[in-house]
């Protein structure tokens, strides 16, 4: 993807350049079409002026006349009908001319070279220095015809000129596109603040320090604008945080109180009836409840950054061992086969919200397999960190579930929950604490009924 930075120099840049063609389009037009005509009427009159001062002065020499207008700034040509010529001055970069256009001008009339100069896009017709780009015009000298034709020597009356024009233009060039870099990267830069502080937001992080800017224009408008929508959504995010830790809190409470009494309940009523088959019931669904509201104290703690992580120096590989003879009974239950491959590795972190992490995964693994399906768990350990994964044999998810599965509440509305309860929490639990341990965690899955694997990147300290 172009950064804004990139997109805008060049587009900077490039019009810089349109600028400069449409310019010299424009010029070249403007050229061709005013100064092309006053320029040949110019020269025509200073070559009339030549030719009479040498028809009016046959003593001197023509030929040292000519050497000194050649060396004032002119380029000269002078021939008879004879065909015999002599060039006076710098030599021509073409120094071809017809033969009727020599006996136009010998036949007492004028060659207007640079008025009938063809027309060329990159060329202007001024600079071109070619014989048939001169004026031509007839002279009589002690009896004998002849024609001279002349243009200005450009090279030689705009030597330093060219050289400082040139510099001139190069350094306009380069320094332009420096001062557009450091103008961009000046402009740009509240924007290039206001996307990381956007991703970040995103992200659920609020920290968006370092906006601070004092332009006053739109996009110092814009930053303002975004720091306080930032701030609003912080405060309403708290709110919530805190609505969900309070109502946890209380609901709790009174659960407690129906699973306390339906027990005493059931105690008090006959072991035969629909009224066992109702506490049943209420108990199961007690126990639901009270579960989910642990997980949101759980993610409340995590959100508030309240629960401090409790690190130490433990045994990993034990710890998942334990939990999967917790959990043979499910496993025995659900007609599944259960592989590991699990070393003995010691890792700093914080034992119980990673038993959260593991029983969250092998949990899953289970309850969303397939009959006789397989569960398989992982542990690599590797240089700097260690690798779990846990994986199942069940339907699969799709590419849209995977976008969403971290995020509290989600459920996916298809064959692979079907009628399993769950809260939709314990994958955020599970994504939260491997976040606060600096590692990460993947999903393989597909809808192909090839499983899904759940993978755990953890550093070893």
């Amino acid at each position: 993807m172009r950064s804004l930075y990139s997109t805008f120099t060049a587009t900077t840049i490039g019009i810089m350049l349109l600028s400069f063609l449409t310019a010299f389009f424009i010029s070249n037009t403007y050229y061709q079409q005013y100064l092309k005509p006053e320029n040949d009427e110019k020269n025509t009159q200073i070559a009339k002026e030549m030719s009479t001062f040498i028809e009016r002065n046959p003593e001197v020499s023509i030929n040292e006349y000519l050497e000194n207008m050649a060396a004032v700034g002119y380029q000269l040509y002078l021939t008879d009908d004879s065909g015999d010529g002599t060039f006076y001055g710098s030599e021509f970069r073409e120094d071809a001319l017809p033969n009727h256009v020599v006996e136009t001008v010998l036949d007492r009339n004028i060659h207007h070279g640079m008025q009938e100069f063809p027309r060329e896009t990159f060329v202007t017709g001024f600079f071109a220095n070619e014989l048939k780009n001169t004026i031509g015009v007839p002279l009589e000298y002690q009896g004998e015809n002849y024609a001279l034709f002349m243009r200005p020597d450009i090279e030689k009356l705009f030597n330093e000129m060219h050289l400082l024009f040139g510099w001139l233009f190069l350094l306009t060039i380069v320094l332009s596109i420096i001062f557009v870099l450091i103008g961009t990267k000046y402009m740009v830069r509240p924007v290039t603040r206001l996307s990381a502080a956007t991703k970040a937001l995103s992200k659920g992080s609020y920290d968006i320090g370092g906006l601070g800017t004092k332009r006053k224009d739109e996009l110092g408008e814009l930053t303002k604008s975004f720091a306080q929508m930032a701030e609003r959504i912080r405060q309403t995010e708290n709110m919530r945080k805190d609505f969900i830790s309070n109502i946890t809190h209380d609901i709790n409470s009174p659960l407690s109180n129906i699973k306390g009494y339906s027990a005493l309940l059931r105690n008090e009523l006959d072991s035969d009836g629909k009224a066992q088959e109702y506490l049943s019931i209420i108990n199961g669904e007690s126990n639901r409840i009270s579960a989910m509201t642990n997980q949101l104290l759980l993610l409340s703690s995590l959100d508030h950054e309240d629960h401090l992580l409790k690190k130490k120096i433990y045994d990993v590989g034990s710890q998942l061992r334990r939990l999967i003879h917790r959990y043979e009974w499910r496993i025995d239950e659900g007609n599944l086969m259960l592989s590991h491959d699990i070393q003995n590795v010691v890792i700093a972190g914080d034992e119980t919200l990673l038993e959260a992490v593991w029983d969250n995964l092998l949990s899953n693994a289970i309850k969303y397999n397939s009959e006789f399906g397989e569960v398989g768990i992982e542990l690599i350990e590797h240089v700097d960190d260690i690798e779990v994964s846990f994986s199942d044999t069940g339907i699969g998810m799709g590419e849209e579930a995977k976008q969403h599965i971290f995020e509290r509440f989600y459920r996916e509305d298809s064959s692979r929950s079907g009628k399993i309860q769950g809260s939709g929490l314990g994958l955020s639990i599970v994504q939260k604490v491997v976040q606060l341990h600096n590692g990460t965690i993947s999903v393989e899955s597909n809808k192909n009924g090839h499983g899904t694997v759940f993978r755990v990147v953890l550093p070893k300290k």
